[in-house]
């Protein structure tokens, strides 16, 4: 049997809506709650405003993208130096399309990574292109769900 090395992360959610009665009705609680892990900053959260949330909170959805989309580039940014292709700056917008299923229950169906990436001008524009498909192979995020990370790259020489 292989034996694979493990990482394990531990984080710390506190719910900080509680408007002095609970949970007493849909509507009598705040969605807002803080994430910590370690002496780190505590990421201030709430729920979609869709879901009675706070728009001056990241939301758990916007957390999730946000996941998705590091970890795609910090691979992307490891096998770049690894290739020799130099990256001078790097920008995504990452967009999802979550939906509501009529149980009330809802899910992710399309997630969509959009780097724009510089890089110098000496560098193969179609390699880097290219590594944005092994990036998302290596990344840890993207190979633990059960959609398809699609990427619509710009690279740009300078």
């Amino acid at each position: 049997m292989t034996k694979f090395k493990q990482h394990h992360y531990c984080a710390e959610l506190v719910w900080t809506g509680n408007k002095g009665v609970g949970t007493s009705s849909y509507r009598s609680y705040g969605r807002d709650y803080e994430v910590k892990s370690g002496n780190k900053s505590a990421i201030s959260g709430s729920a979609d405003t869709a879901f009675l949330g706070d728009a001056a909170r990241y939301n758990p959805e916007e957390l999730f993208l946000s996941s998705i989309a590091s970890c795609h580039m910090l691979w992307y940014l490891h096998l770049c130096a690894e290739a020799g292709i130099v990256v001078t700056a790097y920008v995504d917008y990452p967009t999802a399309v979550m939906v509501e299923l009529p149980d009330g229950s809802g899910k992710f169906e399309e997630v969509c990574l959009n780097p724009r990436v510089h890089i110098h001008k000496n560098s193969d524009k179609e390699l880097a292109t290219h590594l944005h498909k092994k990036a998302n192979k290596f990344c840890f995020i993207a190979n633990s769900l059960n959609l398809v990370v699609k990427h619509q790259a710009q690279i740009h020489l300078e």
